[in-house]
């Protein structure tokens, strides 16, 4: 397994030093290298990696508010001089966070952690999800799954026969989801890509439904189409 990553460093001796560790390490593949948060934003919203390297004090952005404005975040190893930002950085769910100047021992191990969460993921694949409704727990078969819609402080998931009601967040079903298999394609919807119909004018057909795709989430949903080999 090659985990696709990308660094955000705007000493350009860090950053090459960041990607001189990577080059070393088989499993790592360095997509892009940053000197600024902006730019990363930009990419990542083209663009799907697995893991990203982020410093902490940057011109422009600061790695934590970069942090806070990504929607759904892939795995994140904070390089930074400064230790009093590792509450901070533990509290938005960081894999990892590395005080330069740091070593390539200290480095490799840090990166195998994330492998080795990465493979826990890829090799999990449940068939079924149990999600909690007003009075119950209830199991969900993922093959019966149509689509998920927001409404308000809910969710309701849409299959074929019923509509559960929940009040998990998109950001916790996102993550129990298998991301080949369920996008998001709007603020308001997620669709499972086995049942799309017909894709026209950014509106997805799913039965009756027409559901939009927006702006903020088209080039991410194409782009997992297009590495699943399944839009020609």
């Amino acid at each position: 397994m090659k985990i696709n990553c990308i660094a955000i460093e705007d000493e350009p001796l860090a950053l090459n030093k960041i990607k001189d560790f990577i080059e070393q390490i088989d499993y790592l593949n360095l997509l892009e290298g940053f000197n600024n948060a902006i730019d990363a934003i930009g990419y990542l919203k083209k663009n799907s990696v697995d893991l990203i390297f982020l410093d902490i004090r940057m011109k422009k952005l600061s790695g934590i508010h970069f942090l806070e404005s990504l929607s759904n975040k892939p795995k994140v190893i904070i390089t930074s001089a400064y230790d009093v930002y590792a509450l901070k950085g533990y509290e938005l769910d960081v894999a990892d966070y590395l005080l330069k100047p740091f070593t390539f021992e200290r480095f490799l191990k840090s990166v195998d952690k994330v492998y080795d969460q990465l493979i826990g993921v890829h090799n999990t694949v449940n068939d079924y999800i149990f999600i909690k409704t007003e009075y119950r727990i209830e199991k969900i078969e993922l093959k019966d799954i149509l689509y998920v819609q927001g409404m308000k402080d809910y969710l309701q998931i849409h299959t074929a026969d019923k509509k559960i009601m929940t009040l998990q967040t998109f950001k916790k079903l996102l993550e129990i989801l298998p991301e080949t298999e369920f996008q998001r394609i709007h603020n308001s919807y997620i669709v499972a890509i086995s049942k799309i119909e017909n894709i026209e004018r950014n509106r997805i057909r799913i039965g009756d439904n027409l559901i939009p795709i927006s702006d903020s989430y088209k080039d991410k949903f194409y782009e997992i189409l297009k590495k699943r080999k399944i839009l020609i």
